[in-house]
């Protein structure tokens, strides 16, 4: 990514498992900042099928404590040494979060330390961290062009939980994070060039296997519906909705976009593994695709 502001998604899935969507995660460029946004299922290999590695991320960024965003953070720390990082690793995330990288290294302490010892390489600082819990709303980077805010979004009863708001160069990109409709999304996204934004493909997940009724009614009532994406997207007066975090993974796209489009005039992007936008320039690149959004003057 040579862009000052742009994203990569590394991952598009959710908790079901999918060989095309793997799980939640984001490689933001802010500035001069690398960024990876949540550590969901596969995003060591989704950084290598984008150029990229854990050695380059500057921070990583928590939205929330479940396991699709979180459950590769043990794999992304180890592979980050072995792919030479030299530096500590830093992580932002919600409350809770410094007691779970802190047990997650406790678990594998004792086959790290045979590595370390057998491996004899000569920097052990991809093992530090650098924790930082959030709370409050506001600035939580500013730094070589770029500037990262955090949002608060509605994701209960997983509280709290948290959106993203990058800006650099004039532009911004705002990552909803999971949540269901949210006024305060709404005003955080306020003429972004780009709304990243997760979705629950309304009627699309039937009640079978151990599934229930209430238990799918309570799943549908923390994410946002396809049939509401839209609205936050047109109230919000963003240049560009892109949908991410699909749920469920193998949604008929078609449909999903006739439903996202009901309500919002703009361009909307059903965003796939390894789809990545530059939004200084509007181009959008996915494999050997390659298009143009409207660039907002």
């Amino acid at each position: 990514m040579d862009t000052t502001l742009g994203i990569t998604l590394l991952g598009t899935g959710c908790p079901s498992v999918s060989t095309a969507r793997f799980g939640p995660a984001n490689l933001v460029q802010c500035g001069s900042m690398k960024l990876l946004v949540d550590i969901g299922s596969g995003v060591t290999q989704r950084l290598l099928g984008c150029g990229a590695n854990g050695a380059i991320i500057d921070a990583v960024l928590v939205t929330h404590i479940h396991t699709d965003h979180l459950v590769d953070l043990y794999q992304f720390i180890i592979s980050s040494w072995h792919q030479n990082r030299d530096r500590k690793q830093v992580i932002y995330g919600p409350p809770g979060i410094k007691e779970l990288v802190e047990s997650t290294m406790a678990v594998w302490r004792t086959e790290r330390e045979l590595r370390i010892k057998w491996e004899k390489r000569s920097s052990l600082a991809a093992f530090e961290i650098e924790i930082h819990e959030l709370e409050s709303e506001g600035v939580v980077l500013e730094h070589a062009g770029g500037r990262v805010s955090l949002v608060k979004v509605e994701h209960q009863p997983v509280e709290p939980a948290f959106g993203f708001i990058f800006e650099a160069s004039g532009r911004k990109l705002v990552l909803s994070g999971d949540t269901r409709y949210c006024e305060n999304l709404v005003e955080a996204a306020r003429g972004a060039d780009v709304l990243v934004h997760e979705v629950f493909v309304h009627g699309s997940m039937p009640v079978i296997g151990t599934r229930t009724e209430r238990g799918l009614a309570n799943v549908a009532a923390y994410h946002t519906a396809s049939t509401d994406v839209g609205k936050v997207a047109a109230r919000a007066d963003v240049g560009c909705l892109l949908l991410t975090h699909i749920v469920p993974p193998d949604t008929d796209r078609a449909r999903l976009l006739e439903q996202a489009r009901a309500e919002y005039a703009g361009p909307v992007i059903v965003g796939e593994d390894l789809m990545a936008i530059d939004v200084i320039t509007g181009s959008v690149q996915w494999g050997d695709v390659n298009f143009s959004l409207p660039v907002r003057s």
